[in-house]
C-alpha cells in the first residue's frame, strides 16, 4: 500500500498487519520449524520476516513525511500532517498484535516454539521469580505495578527503548521497524498466553496490555519518525539547504511529544491498568 493512500485510509493497514503476521508465522512455521537449527530461533525469524515486509512501507512514509518537512514550514501544520502517518502505523501495529495473538491462541502447543523468545522476555519481566516454571506451563502473571517506584523503573525503561529506537532510525532511516515489530510479538504472545484456554478472552487480553501499550508504541513511532525524518533528510541533501533548521527542530518536537506520551503510558501502566482489568 502506499503511503499516501494509508494516510487517507489507515484502518486498513490493519489488514496489513493481519496479513503480514500470518506470512511470517506460516513461513517459520511450515519451512524454518523443521530445520534443528533454525527451529530453535522461531521466535526471532518471526520478527525478521515481518520486519522485511514491513520495512518497505515504513522507509517510504518516513519519505513522505520527510518530504512535508521542506514543503511545510508551520510547526503546528507539520505535528498534524504527521499525525496522519503515525495513525497509519498504529493501524498496522495493531494488526500484528492481534495477528501473533491470534496464532499463539491456536496454534498446537508443540508449535509455540515459534514464539520462544516472546514467552522468555514475558516471563522475565512478569515472573522473574519463577522463571522457569513460567516457561513449562506458559502461565500468565499480571506482575502489577502500583508504586511510584514502578512508575519510575517503567519510564526508565520506556525511555531506553525509545533512544534506542531513535538511534536505529538516525542510523538505519527504517531500522526501527524491528524494535516495534519486536514489541507487537511480546504484547501478542502475552495476550495468546492469556486467550490460550479460550479464544473468547482475547478481547481482554487485548484490553490488558494495549489499554498502556498503545500510547508506549505510539511514542516509539514518533521517535522512529523523527529519527527516520533526519536520517532519510541527510540522504537527499535536504540538510545542507536553508531547511535544515527547521527539520532538527521538527524532529525535536516529534521526541519532546514522545516523551510526555511516554509519561502518560507509564502511569497508565502503573495506576490505570491494574484496577480496569479486575473488569475482564
Amino acid at each position: 500500500m502506499m503511503p499516501k493512500k494509508a494516510e487517507r485510509k489507515p484502518w486498513e493497514l490493519f489488514f496489513i498487519g493481519l496479513l503480514y503476521s500470518s506470512i511470517a508465522l506460516l513461513l517459520v512455521g511450515f519451512i524454518f520449524a523443521k530445520d534443528s537449527v533454525l527451529g530453535q530461533y522461531g521466535g526471532i525469524l518471526i520478527v525478521a520476516i515481518t520486519s522485511l515486509c514491513c520495512w518497505p512501507f515504513l522507509y517510504y512514509i518516513i519519505r513522505l513525511e520527510e518530504g512535508k518537512d521542506v514543503e511545510i514550514t508551520e510547526e503546528g501544520v507539520l505535528v498534524g500532517e504527521h499525525w496522519k502517518a503515525l495513525k497509519a502505523l498504529l493501524w498496522l501495529f495493531l494488526g500484528l498484535v492481534i495477528g501473533f495473538s491470534i496464532w499463539y491462541s491456536v496454534l498446537p502447543g508443540q508449535n509455540s516454539n515459534n514464539f520462544n523468545a516472546q514467552v522468555e522476555v514475558f516471563c522475565s519481566i512478569n515472573s522473574p521469580n519463577n522463571y522457569n516454571s513460567c516457561l513449562a506451563d506458559r502461565g500468565i502473571s499480571t506482575g502489577a505495578a502500583t508504586a511510584f517506584g514502578s512508575f519510575l523503573g517503567i519510564f526508565a525503561n520506556n525511555v531506553y527503548v525509545l533512544i534506542f529506537t531513535l538511534i536505529f532510525s538516525l542510523a538505519l532511516g527504517a531500522g526501527a521497524i524491528f524494535i516495534l515489530v519486536w514489541n507487537a510479538s511480546v504484547i501478542g504472545a502475552a495476550v495468546g498466553m492469556f486467550a490460550r484456554s479460550q479464544l473468547v478472552n482475547l478481547p481482554c487480553g487485548l484490553w490488558r496490555y494495549l489499554i498502556h501499550g498503545m500510547p508506549e508504541i505510539a511514542a516509539y513511532f514518533l521517535a522512529a519518525l523523527a529519527g527516520g525524518i533526519v536520517s532519510v533528510a541527510v540522504i537527499r541533501r535536504d540538510m545542507d539547504g536553508e531547511r535544515k533548521w527547521s527539520i532538527l527542530q521538527d524532529a525535536l518536537v516529534l521526541v519532546i511529544i514522545a516523551l510526555v506520551v511516554l509519561v502518560l503510558a507509564a502511569l497508565m501502566e502503573v495506576f490505570l491498568t491494574p484496577t480496569l482489568v479486575k473488569l475482564c
